[in-house]
């Protein structure tokens, strides 16, 4: 079998499992988040027991209780949260090894942006990712970590370089997936490397008779809060390689940390609406965000008139040269085995079919991808022009 058909359903399978996994991991991770912000004292007044929680689900009535350190004995059997977070991850980095790794010429490297061989912008990329944890747990460990208003300045302020130096090394669509991936390490690393053994040196304590360090609780407490925070981002990262108008401009950087903004923002409304409290603000401000982008984002749509069209014949020829490797039956580019969301540029029905979307990712210059085929400015002028003036036939 053709090796691009079997890397579709490898991808196609692999994806699947990450937004299984990833609706695990998210689901759990909000619910907990919530359970804490809603416990109300406990009623007999356990000095050890932080807050309590009675609620109705699925016809059945649950009690829960949160210790401050751990219970006076250790339940014979505990429940642990983990290999959500984990397969989440691993099936993440999989599709990312798949497509912006074993693909990086086509999806990694924009020679516009910065021309480099695929194999330097997988190292900058690893690199990226390994020293994107490093630093933020370096920083969480040391003394500014004590500060959490500090913390998240520092956090923000980080995120905002690191955008900008992926916008300006790799190209728009693979930036974004690159900050969506160290995102998505810090989350799981924060899992793996801190809340998880953090648990488990407070159950050994108490299996020897000791009373349990409270730090692991607050370090634990600390890097789930950061999580939580992250994961609506990261979560429009996920789905953002199919709009390119968020990453194919030269503010690319700024749209994404526009983007995180609004997700932070509606996050911490559900937080304090948990709390009992109604910031409207905060919606309204992510709205806002998102509002300036859609204007300040906008395409020049001026419209001409058949006059101003280039014959359909010229069009036909620029769609054959430089998109149709791609968008046809059998692609004869490397790497596809099916055209792009099934779009086929072959004939001048189908060009006419899709002139909006032709018009859409030309003019954005989204396509040909890291502009595999050469379209000249002038090329896509020209197409833009055809469509602007109603995609005459002739």
């Amino acid at each position: 079998m053709d090796a691009a058909y079997l890397l579709d359903w490898a991808n196609l399978l692999v994806r699947w499992l990450h937004l299984i996994t990833g609706i695990a991991w998210i689901g759990t991770s909000f619910y907990f988040i919530g359970l804490d912000n809603q416990l109300d004292p406990p009623k007999d007044s356990n000095p050890r027991v932080a807050g309590e929680q009675w609620s109705v689900h699925g016809g059945g009535f649950y009690h829960k209780q949160k210790y401050l350190l751990a219970p006076e004995r250790l339940p014979e059997k505990l429940h642990w949260f983990k290999w959500e977070a984990y397969w989440t991850w691993i099936s993440g980095f999989t599709l990312f090894v798949l497509i912006y790794w074993g693909q990086a010429s086509t999806y990694l490297v924009d020679p516009a942006v910065l021309d480099m061989p695929a194999w330097v912008a997988v190292l900058v990329s690893a690199a990226m990712l390994a020293g994107g944890w490093v630093g933020y747990d370096l920083v969480c460990r040391s003394k500014l970590g004590e500060n959490e208003a500090l913390l998240g300045a520092i956090g923000a302020a980080a995120l905002a370089v690191v955008a900008f130096v992926a916008c300006h090394v790799f190209g728009g669509r693979g930036a974004f997936l690159q900050v969506g991936a160290m995102t998505g390490t810090i989350m799981v690393a924060n899992v793996a490397m801190v809340i998880i053994p953090g648990q488990r040196k407070m159950i050994a304590a108490m299996q020897k008779g000791e009373a349990p360090d409270p730090k692991y609780g607050r370090w634990g407490k600390q890097r789930s809060v950061h999580n939580t925070y992250l994961t609506l981002p990261v979560l429009f990262i996920m789905i953002s390689p199919h709009y390119p108008m968020t990453w194919q401009s030269r503010w690319n950087w700024a749209v994404l940390l526009a983007i995180g903004l609004s997700g932070a923002l509606v996050r911490q409304y559900f937080v304090s609406r948990q709390k009992g409290k109604n910031p409207v603000w905060l919606p309204a401000g992510a709205a806002a965000v998102v509002a300036f982008l859609v204007w300040a984002g906008a395409p020049d749509r001026a419209t001409g008139s058949a006059a101003d069209a280039p014959p359909f014949a010229e069009v036909q020829t620029i769609v054959a040269s430089r998109c149709v490797a791609c968008h046809a039956a059998r692609p004869t580019m490397d790497g596809f085995a099916a055209p792009p969301k099934g779009v086929m540029l072959e004939t001048p029905q189908q060009i006419r079919r899709w002139a909006a979307a032709l018009r859409q990712q030309v003019q954005t210059e989204a396509m040909p991808p890291g502009n595999l085929t050469e379209i000249t400015p002038e090329e896509r002028a020209r197409l833009v022009a055809w469509v602007a003036a109603g995609a005459p036939p002739d």
